[in-house]
């Protein structure tokens, strides 16, 4: 099957999501016009890295894995669990190599242990602090199983950080909803530093994203960590904030922030504040970052799968999209009050056991 990566987004989300249900379903697959709008068209050490990753969990062979290639290719073999090594070897977001690898890991055989290299706190991808706290729990509802630890951050340009991942395969997953909103009763987070930088930067960070929180939330607890990064812990210089709000029915949303030259801590702290801000008044029981990452397991689940969130993004309806044409499965977008619900039957794909 072909698969124009240049659609919608047009981004290496559509070559994560295609080779990761390519692998799953066994599905041979081929994917053209990779980013081709981009500035930079092709696959970048972070994408042909993915791709590798998944190569190997599939016993699979991937054709066009170059740096530059517009076009390449899957034939998936069959998931065996094992120790497996992917490294960007860049600033690359190691999150986003475990955006492609995790579904795959569900479905293998035996357990599997990933060790992912490259940038944890990068740019245009969430960062691992918003992974473990949001992602992993909303994930663990449809009945993922994985852990992680991080043995090392890394940052931009220079990365160097690594997580090691241990995910356990599933039957199946089981479908979730989410829609029952409640009410916020808490807001946690983490300002850090690493490096050569001071730990006032988080300070500041942290300080202007809690007066911002403060002026809108009067009664509600703000915890936000002050972290000073070690040799031992990370690699290189970096700085950000992660800002997460928890309501009574176990909904987490989040606003995130990095720091950058040229830009006040300051600054930094207020965006992130106003992100989770804007993400709590949305309505939705996820956020905008978290959308996207849960289409794949609703249309591999079994049984009807509704998540409900605000203003539908760009990278979901891509994801929609993709999942769409590799499964079968139909999503529906429905307005309920100033929210959206999104929803479909899953195919309930259950993995083989001879």
């Amino acid at each position: 099957m072909d698969i124009d990566g240049s659609v919608l987004e047009g981004g290496g989300q559509i070559l994560r999501i295609a080779i990761a249900l390519a692998a799953v379903l066994q599905k041979p697959i081929n994917v053209v016009r990779i980013r081709a709008n981009r500035s930079n068209p092709g696959l970048r050490p972070q994408h042909l890295a993915g791709l590798q990753l998944v190569a190997d969990l599939c016993s699979g062979k991937a054709v066009g894995n170059r740096v530059g290639s517009q076009k390449c290719s899957l034939s998936p073999g069959s998931l065996q669990g094992g120790r497996y090594v992917a490294d960007t070897k860049t600033a690359g977001s190691v999150v986003l190599l475990l955006q492609a690898a995790l579904p795959c890991c569900l479905f293998g055989r035996g357990d599997f242990r990933l060790v992912l290299r490259g940038g944890t706190n990068a740019t245009m991808a969430p960062q691992i602090d918003y992974t473990l706290p949001v992602f992993k729990p909303i994930a663990e509802k449809f009945g993922v199983r994985f852990d992680c630890t991080v043995a090392k951050r890394g940052f931009y340009p220079r990365g160097g950080g690594e997580v090691i991942v241990d995910a356990s395969p599933v039957s199946k997953l089981k479908a979730v909803c989410l829609t029952e909103r409640g009410r916020l009763v808490k807001i946690t987070g983490r300002a850090f530093v690493a490096g050569k930088l001071s730990v006032e930067i988080a300070d500041r960070m942290k300080e202007s994203a809690v007066k911002v929180l403060r002026r809108k939330y009067e009664d509600i607890p703000v915890d936000v960590k002050v972290v000073k990064e070690t040799s031992e812990t990370s690699f290189g210089d970096g700085t950000g904030i992660i800002l997460v709000g928890e309501t009574s029915s176990g909904c987490l949303l989040a606003g995130s922030g990095l720091g950058e030259k040229g830009v006040r801590a300051e600054e930094v702290g207020r965006e992130a504040a106003d992100s989770l801000i804007s993400n709590l008044d949305s309505g939705g029981c996820v956020d905008e970052y978290l959308q996207d990452q849960l289409i794949i397991f609703m249309a591999l689940a079994e049984g009807r799968s509704t998540v409900r969130t605000g203003k539908v993004t760009l990278h979901t309806k891509t994801a929609i999209y993709i999942v769409e044409s590799l499964t079968g499965v139909k999503f529906d977008i429905v307005t309920v009050d100033e929210a959206l619900d999104i929803s479909c039957q899953g195919m309930g794909f259950q993995r083989e056991t001879s």
